[in-house]
C-alpha cells in the first residue's frame, strides 16, 4: 500500500532526514500550508507523507515546540496546533533568499574540495591527531559550546590541506556561515547529526579517498543548508 499523501508535503529523500523534514515543515508554515491556529495532520498521516520515521517526526515536532513554532497537546481534541503567534526570526529583515543561497553554494564548492585534497595527502602522524581530536571535541562539546568546536573541526581539516589560500577562503566562508547559524536555534538531534557526519568525513580522509570525502563533506554541509534555508530563507 502506497503511504497516503497529504497536499504540499512532500517526502524527504536525501541521507539528511532530520534536518530536511525540519525545512520542510518550516517552509509549510511560513507559506500558509499550516497557518497560525491550525491543527497538523495526525503524526502517522504526516509520517508517511513525508515518508520518515514517526520518531524522526516526534524530534522534529518537539524542536519546532521548543521553539515556539507549534503547540500540542493531549487528548480527544488534542494534537500539534500551529502557534497562533508564531516565534519572529532572529535578524528577520537582515539576510534575503538569494545571500543565504549564494553563500550556501560557495560553502558547496569549497569545503567538499578542502576535504578532498586532505583526503589525497599522506598524513603525518601528528597530523592525523589533530584532525582526530578535533571531530573528538567537538562531538563531547555542550550544546552551548558546540558552534566554536564545529568552527574549528572544519577550519582544522582546511588547514591541513596543505593550501594556505583555500583555507583562508574556508576561514572566510565559516565566519560567514556562523552569522547565519547564530539566528537559528541549536537543535541537539542535528548535532549528534553533525558529529556522526564529521566521523564519516575523517574516516574517508584518513583511509585516503578523496571521493568519499568530499561526499561525506557534501551531505553534511547540505544538513546544515537544509536547516539555514528552513530557518531564514
Amino acid at each position: 500500500m502506497q503511504p497516503a499523501e497529504t497536499p504540499h508535503v512532500r517526502p524527504v529523500r536525501s541521507g539528511n532526514v532530520f534536518e530536511e523534514t525540519m525545512e520542510h515543515l518550516l517552509r509549510l508554515l511560513r507559506l500558509g500550508t499550516f497557518p497560525p491556529g491550525a491543527k497538523l495532520p495526525a503524526e502517522r498521516e504526516l509520517a508517511e507523507s513525508l515518508r520518515v520515521s514517526r520518531t524522526t517526526l516526534r524530534e522534529v515536532l518537539a524542536e519546532l515546540q521548543e521553539a515556539g513554532y507549534v503547540t500540542v497537546s493531549r487528548g480527544r481534541y488534542g494534537g500539534t496546533h500551529v502557534s497562533p503567534a508564531p516565534p519572529a526570526r532572529a535578524g528577520q529583515g537582515a539576510l534575503d533568499a538569494a545571500e543565504v543561497e549564494d553563500l550556501l553554494t560557495l560553502r558547496m564548492i569549497v569545503e567538499p574540495a578542502a576535504a578532498g585534497l586532505v583526503a589525497r595527502r599522506e598524513l603525518a602522524g601528528p597530523e592525523q591527531q589533530r584532525l582526530v581530536a578535533a571531530a573528538t571535541e567537538c562531538a563531547a562539546a555542550g550544546v552551548e559550546q558546540y558552534r566554536p568546536f564545529d568552527a574549528r573541526f572544519h577550519l582544522t581539516l582546511a588547514e591541513l590541506g596543505g593550501s594556505p589560500s583555500l583555507a583562508g577562503v574556508v576561514a572566510d566562508v565559516r565566519d560567514r556561515v556562523n552569522a547565519m547559524l547564530d539566528q537559528i536555534p541549536l537543535i541537539p538531534p542535528n548535532l549528534v547529526h553533525s558529529s556522526d557526519q564529521h566521523e564519516a568525513v575523517v574516516v574517508a580522509v584518513l583511509a585516503g579517498r578523496p571521493a568519499a570525502a568530499q561526499e561525506a563533506m557534501r551531505e553534511h554541509l547540505e544538513g546544515t543548508a537544509a536547516l539555514l534555508r528552513g530557518f531564514l530563507a
